[in-house]
Formats: C-alpha cells, structure tokens, sequence
C-alpha cells in the first residue's frame, strides 16, 4: 500500500511540477505534430530503413510538377509515401518526399547544432543495440552517421529519498544520431512509464516506437520567433524560454557542448495531445547557419504537419501573423490544407481532418513509477 501511495504522489508531484502555463489560447483543434516530411533521393531504400523501426506505408500518391508548384511551391513531379508506426495514427508519423528533381541537397551530414538542423525522436526499449549498430556502420565508412554514448539523467525530477538496489532509481537514458540521411535522438525509460507518450509493438525489429517529440535548431535572434505557435495555432509554451548548456548531462552528451557553450530552448505541446511536442534550440555562440538549405523542395527533414478539425480558422489566424500561407487547397493526398513558412525558416503544412483518429490521443501526462 506504501508503495502505491508513493505512486501516486510523485505522479501528482509531478504534474504540479510540470503543468503547463496559464495561457490565453485560441481553440484551434490543432494536433500533435502529425508528421516529419522527409525529403529523399531513394525511397525504397527509405522505406526499408524504416520498416526496422516499425514505420509501414499506409497511403502513397504522385503529383505533376504543376501541381507541386501550387502546393509546395516547388516545380517537381512529387511521389509521396505516408508511413505510421504501429496503430498509432493520431501523431509521429512520416511522410516521405520523392522529388524527381530536388532542389539541394539539404543540409545533410553537418557539425552538431548546424542552424537549420531538424531531429526526430523516438522511445526505444534497446538503446544500447541502437548505439551498437550505428557505431558498427560509421567504422565501416558506408553512410555517415555519427552516434553519441548514451547517458542517463532524472530529468523529470522521479528520484525521492535515496536510491540503492532495492529503492531503484528512476532514470532515462537518451542519445543521438547523426546523419546525412536523418538524424534522430533515441531515448530508454527505466522505472517509469508516460500513457499514450511512445508506444513500442513487440514484433518491431529495432523496438522502437512512432516520433513521439522534435527537435527544431532555428535561425532566430530569440523565442519571440515561435510565439505564433501559441497564438496562431494555439499550442500551448511549457515554459518561458530558458538557457541549457553545459553543465547538464544530457544536453551536454546529446548536443556534443563543448565547455562554456550553451543554447536558449523552449518547448511546445498540443493541448490535445501530450505526444508530438516541439522542441526548439537557438545556439548561443558561433555555429554554422545552413537554414537556407532546410527548404521545401531539398532532401532531407524539411517540413512538417499538424491536423485541425477548423482550418478555416487556422488560415485566418496564420494569415493576421502575417506568415502569408498559400490557399486552402488539396493537398497530394487529397486532403484540404495549406503550407507556410515562418520567419525562423520552419515550415509547415496545416490539414484539414474531421474523422477521429483509431489512437485516441491522450491529453493529460501522468507519470507512472514501475519496478
């Protein structure tokens, strides 16, 4: 009975801790982040990469270079591939982009925090495995990857009194990849679990489970540049903006800090749904700016989607920021939407979706110990 008690008080302690602001936002219906836009030269050597992590197609169509022009505003005939993990369909999808003719190569392998950079992440139950392989395939020389060790933290604060064999400590255990063809950021719970916040299928060859958060290295002076999140989309800040550096572990590990460095980060969730957060980073210090390469149209994570039940409001609230979307028009899969970029060169594409999802979303994060 102790033991359930304490369950459920670090999971109210922790909610306290880490509810979100109060914040005056409009009622957009918006979705976690629904899908990564991935930009590629082979698709089916992508759709075989993905596989291993339990991604499968469940929609594929092809569009004439007109109709790309007006859609995405780039003159190439497009094949695009929409590919979910598992069940899960209400977020962390990927939808990948066969442009016959490219308009660059992206941003591609590049020093950490390049500015422009895009990374997806996913829970894993094997971290180690994940490490092992990528380490194998960089000393091997055939894809450039660059793997970081992974380390392990209590970032969300779960460790009461002290810890030993038997009161065992509750960590997670993250580490990046990096690559020319994507990058991800993996993470390993132990002693906890978060409902509806990376679900993991048994028979997925890699154990991992659909993009559950993202990573976004923007080119922007500060924050203010994201703040049409909250009041144009209506997602909710976690916090205000906030300096990380180098006297953190996991950034530090993650981000590959040298010492004194630091970056200013802040975080976005859906008020619909805990999983598919943004998470933005402004480095603070000298760091290569290839954003200019992160446009629509080159290879690589170039953009990303949400869905909403009130498009037509949504187009109206993007259009009064200014962001100057296209017109609400059919996207290659048949769906109403729109496309714009921001002023930090993140780009989006906004649908229109009224049929609920088969994975229902779960809007209230809960933090539940496990031995």
């Amino acid at each position: 009975m102790q033991y359930k008690k304490n369950i459920v008080l670090i999971v109210i302690s922790t909610m306290l801790t880490f509810s979100l602001q109060s914040q005056t936002l409009p009622d957009t219906g918006i979705s976690g982040l629904y899908e990564v836009m991935l930009g590629v030269e082979d698709p089916a050597y992508a759709k075989k990469y993905f596989a291993d992590f339990g991604f499968s197609v469940v929609d594929s169509a092809t569009i004439t270079g007109v109709d790309a022009k007006k859609i995405y505003g780039v003159n190439s005939k497009l094949t695009s591939y929409r590919l979910q993990n598992g069940d899960i369909d209400s977020h962390g999808l990927l939808r990948i982009l066969a442009w016959e003719k490219p308009l660059g190569e992206g941003i591609g392998y590049a020093p950490v925090e390049t500015i422009g950079t895009r990374i997806a992440v996913m829970r894993t139950n094997n971290i180690y495995r994940l490490f092992d392989i990528y380490q194998k395939a960089r000393l091997l020389g055939k894809k450039p990857w660059l793997p970081t060790e992974p380390i392990s933290d209590d970032i969300f604060g779960l460790n009461k009194g002290e810890r030993d064999f038997f009161n065992r400590p509750v960590l997670v255990r993250e580490n990046a990849i990096y690559g020319k063809f994507f990058n991800h950021i993996f993470f390993q719970r132990y002693g906890y679990h978060i409902p509806g916040y990376g679900t993991i299928k048994n028979d997925t060859p890699l154990k991992t489970s659909e993009f559950t958060h993202h990573d976004f290295i923007i080119n922007a002076s500060s924050m203010e540049a994201m703040s049409y999140l909250s009041s144009a989309l209506g997602l909710k800040a976690e916090s205000k903006p906030v300096v990380d550096g180098d006297w953190l572990k996991g950034p530090k590990r993650v981000f590959q800090m040298e010492p004194g460095y630091s970056h200013w980060y802040q975080g976005f969730v859906s008020p619909n749904n805990i999983c598919g957060k943004l998470k933005f980073f402004i480095p603070r210090g000298d760091k290569t700016n290839k954003s200019e390469h992160q446009r629509i149209g080159e290879k690589g994570i170039t953009l990303h989607s949400f869905y909403t039940p009130k498009l037509k409001m949504v187009h109206k609230l993007v259009t009064e920021h200014k962001l100057n979307p296209t017109a609400i028009q059919k996207n290659e899969f048949n769906e109403n939407s729109f496309v714009f970029t921001d002023t930090a060169g993140v780009s989006w594409q906004i649908i229109g979706k009224n049929t609920p999802s088969t994975n229902t979303p779960i809007t209230k994060l809960e933090f539940k110990l496990v031995d």
